[in-house]
């Protein structure tokens, strides 16, 4: 067999392909959150929906992430889904060492403790059932509990290395 044209030149599987790759999916946009000693929470682009019969969540964090230690011993985590509207609170929940919690993000302590972030289109406070291994990072696996679809607007996404919107 040989390739096509329209194939290009492969290149053989690196981290760097496959960051290259999936900048070309576009992701929706997530923050997630604990409660610890104090509360934790990152941008993520990895949620998925797992199952409805139990309503079941996943998404990926990496071992070295800030957020991790705090996640790893977590009974119940927070799921927000981002807005269009909401690029600078993905950027501040996406930077290393920036104050995720401080006075320009508004938020409340949810149910089970769980830190709940104010003006989402949407957010489920979970409980985790599972961290399973996967290379640097964790696939951790949650059950929804309790949450709000209620809020307003359209989901940010991430594509090409940044946040955007949907065009219509």
């Amino acid at each position: 067999m040989t390739a096509s044209p329209e194939l290009g030149t492969s290149r053989t599987a690196s981290p760097e392909l496959l960051r290259s790759v999936f900048r070309r999916h576009a992701a929706g946009v997530a923050v997630i959150t604990a409660a610890g000693d104090r509360p934790v929470g990152f941008t993520a682009t990895s949620l998925n929906s797992v199952a409805a019969e139990p309503p079941l969540i996943s998404f990926g964090v990496g071992t070295s992430s800030s957020s991790w230690p705090v996640v790893a011993e977590a009974e119940h985590i927070g799921v927000h889904i981002l807005g269009e509207h909401q690029q600078d609170l993905a950027a501040t929940f996406a930077r290393s060492g920036a104050d995720r919690f401080g006075p320009s993000t508004h938020w409340r302590s949810g149910p089970e403790g769980v830190p709940v972030l104010d003006g989402v289109p949407a957010w489920l406070v979970c409980r985790v059932v599972a961290r399973i291994p996967a290379g640097d990072h964790r696939i951790v696996v949650a059950e929804a509990v309790v949450g709000d679809p209620a809020g307003g607007g359209r989901p940010l996404l991430y594509h090409q290395g940044r946040f955007t919107a949907l065009r219509d």
